[in-house]
This record gives C-alpha cells, structure tokens and sequence, in this order.
C-alpha cells in the first residue's frame, strides 16, 4: 500500500499526538483513510451524463444539417453517444477529483463516518479508562473529516464545537495537505481539551501510531 503521509510526516504527527495527549489528558487516534467505499455509480452517472449531452448535440446537429443527412449519420451518431459516456466513465476511474463531481457531499459525508463509526468500533477506542478516547479521521478522496468523541469527553466537543474544527482543516484537506490538516485538527482539540479533561497520571491506553488504511 502506497502510504499518504511520509515517514517524516508521520514522525511529526506521532511527537504532536503524545503532545495533545498530554494537554487534554485524552486519548487520540489518527486514522488516514484513502476512500470509504468504491461508488460502483460514479462511472455509470458519468456515462449517463456524457451519453445524455452527446445525444443532445447529435439532434441540435441533425436539426441544422438536415438536409444532408444520410444513411450513415445515424450509425456515427450512435457511436458518438456510446464513445463520449464511455470516455467519461474512463476519466472517472483515472481522476479522483473529476470522479467527486458525481458524488453528492451527503453520500461522502455519510460513507466517511460510517467507516469512522466501524473503526472506532474494531480498534475497541472505547476501552480507556473513564471513556476518553477520540478518533480522529480524514478521507482523503471525499475529503472528509470525522470527530468521534467517547462519551467522557463528549460534553465538551458538541456538534456545533466538532464542526468549528472540521471547518478548520477541510480547506487544507481539498488541497490534499493531509499532515497539515490533521496538526490544525490536533491543535484544535487541545485548544478545546485545554485545561485536561480528565484527572488521573499521565497513561498511554491507546497506541500513537496513525492508521492509514486504503478503505474500500
């Protein structure tokens, strides 16, 4: 797997995490998803769409060359119809930001955080001691971010707070400045965090190193 961040970035991520930890007392994890679900519709939309558009230029075409029309130009006008949706399907499997003009934001956001609610789950986040863990996680093709507090830090990232942050670092993130956006995003919470959230000696219960997955 062809990793989105650099060891160095990485190196810079992991010493800002240990940081946070230490200011807020909670746990943080970072997670790096490259795409949270394959969209089999982008390439099929994107070949409606150029089919549409090239059979509307087909009849304009037809209407103000009709009288030469002959028995080979319904033959070429099938073919363009067929060739200009398939060239669109193409680019969209080749060009992710191309391929994101076919994807509404609320299917991004709702895939992003159903991946972020699956990982907190299957990296068992929720075991710290007094409920403070926080996963914090971009997707690098729907550039999204997602916040997930446990509930002993919940009371202090509310909707409207989480939302302050992720408005933040997604400016970055469409410049796909991935490490950037997730120091703001560190930074952030412990802006928020700051006094500690919670009491208790200094314990790392949850591993530093930042998952970066392909996804789906």
């Amino acid at each position: 797997m062809k990793q989105v961040l650099s060891d160095f970035d990485r190196g810079l991520l992991d010493k800002r995490i240990a940081e946070a930890e230490l200011q807020t007392k909670a746990q943080i994890v970072v997670a790096v998803i490259k795409r949270c679900d394959n969209y089999a519709e982008i390439p099929w939309k994107a070949f409606a769409i150029g089919a549409s558009l090239a059979g509307l230029a087909v009849v304009a075409t037809d209407l103000v060359f009709k009288e030469r029309i002959n028995d080979t130009i319904p033959l070429f006008s099938v073919t363009a119809i067929l060739a200009t949706g398939t060239l669109l399907a193409l680019i969209t499997l080749t060009f992710k930001g191309f391929a994101r003009l076919f994807l509404p934001k609320s299917r991004r956001e709702t895939e992003t955080r159903q991946y972020a609610e699956s990982l907190f789950l299957s990296r068992e986040l929720f075991t710290t001691e007094g409920r403070k863990g926080i996963l914090l996680l971009v997707s690098q093709f729907e550039r999204q971010v997602v916040i997930l507090p446990d509930t002993g830090v919940r009371k202090w990232l509310s909707a409207d707070v989480m939302g302050k942050i992720i408005s933040e670092m997604t400016p970055l993130l469409s410049h796909n400045e991935v490490k950037n956006a997730m120091m703001t995003g560190l930074d952030e919470l412990v802006k928020t965090l700051s006094p500690p959230v919670a009491e208790g000696p200094d314990k790392n219960e949850l591993s530093n190193e930042i998952i970066e997955e392909d996804g789906v």
